[in-house]
């Protein structure tokens, strides 16, 4: 995440996981749409949907009444809560967590490493570790003063690959100007690249016939939202707004592997109002506050908004509310269903996160 320019008492996320921190049955016939959050004022970032052990038990909520709002134009769109689903997941998470610590003797390990001083990313790290605490994951930090080298976040890195009692392993971002952050995030093991990432994790989601070890936490969370709301997206036309390597392309190759017909809207795009109104099933994740009116919206669609986007707001203590990049009261008149900002695609970030931190304990133990 970083500041806006000029505005020092406005946040400007650049990652879903930052934000959250301070399969079941499919029934949908229509189409979807993705949006998302950009990084670097780029426009999009974000499969392997390998969740943990039970994840997918608790049954979808009832696909009855958005299907009743897709032949309804008038009706108001279903709201995809995100943050009762993420709640699921986590009590899904340690309950698992449990058993393995007592079949086994093993505890899931998360690392953080902070390099600086920023007051967001530090408090983004410790709502991490309180996360982490909250399902049993046991949570180590390296703290890193602002002109620290980059060989010494190399080494502490390498530290953690060696460590068994270590499955996950997370640099906090952005780290300072003098340091190359691709250099940084490359070094984390593949076995432990928990947040997906990694060159390898990435290249393994664009070939077909193999699996990522994992999938970029936000785009995971997307399609583990239309799962756990019955959306059917076999055959459906979907439209990713936002080309990023965190959420935009990992979406897109993930809606792929579930045998949709995948379009993908960027900056450079003719007519992208035109393309959009044809999905079935929208991501946008593009960080353009209210970009996506009413008017791009196919009746009956379904829309997940990644965008965590804020806008100045007299009325609010903190002088700004957040807002997606949907426009959310025209979208929701028009879409089956749709998820709300905040608390839609947010705290599903940071339980994909945790699930990737048990999925890395369970591998490297051969737990099932």
């Amino acid at each position: 995440m970083a500041a806006a320019a000029g505005s020092p008492a406005v946040t400007m996320f650049t990652s879903t996981t930052d934000y959250c921190s301070c399969k079941a049955h499919r029934a949908f016939r229509f189409p979807v749409v993705l949006v998302g959050t950009a990084e670097s004022n780029s426009f999009f970032r974000t499969r392997s949907i390998t969740t943990a052990r039970n994840l997918s038990s608790i049954s979808p909520r009832s696909s009855s009444s958005v299907l009743t709002a897709a032949m309804t134009t008038d009706a108001s769109a279903k709201v995809i809560d995100g943050k009762s689903v993420a709640k699921e997941i986590r009590d899904e998470i340690a309950a698992e967590i449990s058993r393995m610590k007592d079949s086994i003797g093993v505890i899931p390990g998360l690392a953080v490493i902070l390099v600086g001083d920023r007051k967001d990313s530090a408090t983004y790290v410790r709502n991490k570790k309180k996360s982490c605490e909250s399902v049993g994951i046991n949570s180590y930090e390296v703290r890193l003063p602002e002109d620290s080298s980059e060989q010494e976040v190399l080494k502490h890195i390498s530290g953690f690959n060696d460590d068994p009692f270590v499955h996950g392993i997370l640099v906090q971002l952005p780290l300072p100007r003098h340091m190359n952050e691709q250099n940084v995030l490359n070094a984390v093991c593949i076995e432990k690249d928990v947040d997906g990432f990694h060159p390898l994790n990435i290249g393994r989601l664009a070939m077909r016939d193999r699996e990522p070890l994992f999938v970029p936490c936000t785009p995971k969370g997307c399609i583990e939202l239309l799962h756990r709301y019955g959306v059917d997206i076999k055959g459906k036309r979907a439209v990713v707004i936002g080309r990023s390597n965190i959420v935009g392309m990992p979406a897109a190759l993930l809606l792929q592997r579930e045998d949709a017909t995948v379009s993908v809207v960027h900056s450079r795009t003719k007519n992208p109002e035109k393309i959009t109104r044809e999905a079935d099933i929208i991501i946008s994740a593009v960080g353009q506050p209210n970009m996506v009116k009413g008017s791009w919206i196919k009746p009956g669609s379904v829309v997940i908004d990644v965008g965590i986007n804020p806008v100045e707001d007299a009325k609010s203590p903190r002088g700004y509310r957040l807002v997606g990049d949907v426009c959310y009261e025209e979208a929701s008149k028009i879409a089956s269903a749709i998820t709300p900002v905040p608390g839609g695609v947010g705290p599903m970030t940071i339980a994909m996160l945790l699930s990737n931190t048990l999925i890395s304990a369970k591998r490297v133990n051969n737990f099932m």
